[in-house]
């Protein structure tokens, strides 16, 4: 899986140079020359002074961080496969192959965007469509962002002004059928 995670990073940086019409030393130059350190602050000054979307420029802002402590992440994760080693350790470990088999799904729809958080991954493509992270120590939830789709029992809608408008939980790779594919595909074509 680590393989498919390095490729959709590489993808999201191509993307994001053509965007920007920048290429990443470009980028680089620009956050050295601002002289700002912390990590919002050169997210947001790539946002307001560059017109970078919020994804791109998280990603831009970590990769350049990385880069410059020279590999050393200050006890963020080098790549996404060790991030997801940080999200899914301890009692949590067990429920990686149900990210796994997900992500294996959800590859075969298209390009998009992985933006590891602390607790989960965003699954971007010009915006969020889904997340994907444990809950708990049993279970791992999938937040969809879709609209006009009915609520059923495993289909979850959430409260408005949550992260995303409804959740499916998982407690096994069995779980991952043709409904819950059907819903992500949903959500990943309306994102983009």
């Amino acid at each position: 899986m680590a393989n498919a995670m390095d490729r959709a990073l590489e993808s999201q940086l191509r993307n994001l140079q053509a965007r920007s019409g920048k290429t990443l030393e470009q980028l680089y130059a620009v956050i050295r020359n601002s002289g700002l350190r912390k990590h919002g602050a050169i997210r947001d000054m790539l946002k307001r002074d560059h017109g970078m979307g919020h994804g791109d420029a998280n990603v831009v802002t970590t990769v350049f961080l990385r880069s410059e402590e020279g590999g050393a992440s200050g006890g963020r994760p080098e790549t996404l496969d060790q991030a997801l080693d940080a999200i899914y350790s301890g009692t949590r470990a067990s429920l990686r192959p149900i990210h796994e088999e997900l992500l294996r799904a959800i590859a075969t729809f298209g390009e998009f965007e992985i933006a590891p958080k602390k607790a989960y991954v965003s699954l971007r493509r010009k915006k969020q469509f889904a997340t994907v992270g444990p809950a708990t120590k049993s279970r791992v939830d999938v937040g969809l962002n879709m609209k006009g789709v009915a609520a059923t029992p495993r289909l979850v809608e959430l409260p408005a002004g949550q992260m995303c408008q409804y959740r499916v939980q998982l407690t096994n790779v069995r779980e991952i059928n043709e409904e819950l594919v059907g819903w992500i595909r949903r959500a990943f074509d309306s994102a983009g």
